[in-house]
């Protein structure tokens, strides 16, 4: 009995620390169903809703592929086995049955094709970015870029001894300093490494690109809904790789203007005032 009381209060506990966490509009959680958490989370950019959508059709498509061969099991094993068929059969060729399972999955893999590759067109570049934002990746942090805005600063994971929970901040997943974007905008986003491969992932934007030394690739996004995001790194990158946290604030344009005036004012003023004592 007591063993099921404590049962019963373990699994309490953990729906309620689950709600809360639910609670937060920063925390990363699935679409739908979220009280099963089997989903993707929720998209918040058109590449990222291309992706779920192309998602949701390869689960159908494989779904209808794995009950048609259960389907095939089932015949085999029901109607042909020794008490059904004492004598077997000797067939050695069927002609229209080796067309019939060449045609169907060259159709399907055609049906698979065409999505997939308007969706690799589509997140590949934009032509029309209105901000270019350069990620770098190091070990093991890192680095941001703004070249128009010519801001740029280093990105470090928070210690676990420095995480407030009560605040609605989450181990592995904080930073000193995040990155800032304005919603709505049409981002270029340029990626490359200082030493090995890493890979920058935010889920929500359907953003996954490798940061590889001595090469920038390419991406954009356009993110729709204001808040915080989360990402790590996706690539195997060395002994701290799974401490390598992506935070994103989604803010206003009218925000993320006085977030770059202050990062110019923080970035001149030590020059100032050193200019000033010289004096």
């Amino acid at each position: 009995m007591t063993g099921k009381i404590l049962g019963f209060v373990s699994f309490v506990s953990t729906a309620v620390l689950a709600v809360a966490a639910r609670a937060q509009p920063d925390m990363p959680t699935p679409s739908f169903p979220k009280e099963w958490q089997l989903n993707l989370q929720t998209p918040v950019t058109p590449v990222a809703r291309m992706i779920y959508d192309f998602h949701t059709e390869l689960l159908w498509i494989i779904t209808a592929i794995s009950l048609f061969v259960l389907a095939l099991l089932l015949v085999c094993i029901f109607r042909f086995n020794e008490k059904a068929n004492p004598v077997p059969s000797k067939t050695a060729h069927n002609t229209v049955l080796e067309v019939v399972w060449t045609v169907i999955p060259i159709i399907i893999l055609v049906v698979i094709a065409i999505p997939s590759y308007r969706l690799l067109f589509f997140m590949d570049r934009t032509n029309e970015a209105e901000l270019t934002l350069k990620v770098i990746g190091n070990q093991w942090f890192w680095s941001y870029e703004y070249p128009d805005q010519e801001i740029s600063f280093d990105s470090l994971p928070r210690p676990d001894n420095e995480i407030d929970v009560a605040k609605g901040e989450h181990r592995l997943l904080e930073v000193d300093k995040h990155v800032v974007i304005p919603v709505d905008t049409t981002i270029r986003v340029l990626f490359t490494a200082n030493d090995v491969i890493h890979a920058w992932t935010v889920p929500a934007f359907g953003v996954k690109l490798d940061n590889m030394p001595g090469r920038t690739n390419e991406t954009w996004m356009k993110v729709e809904k204001e808040g915080r995001y989360y990402g790590q790194c996706s690539e195997l990158c060395g002994v701290d790789h799974s401490y390598m946290p992506i935070v994103v604030d989604v803010v206003s344009k009218e925000k993320f203007q006085d977030w770059v005036a202050k990062e110019k004012q923080a970035a001149q003023g030590p020059v100032t005032t050193q200019l000033a004592s010289a004096r």
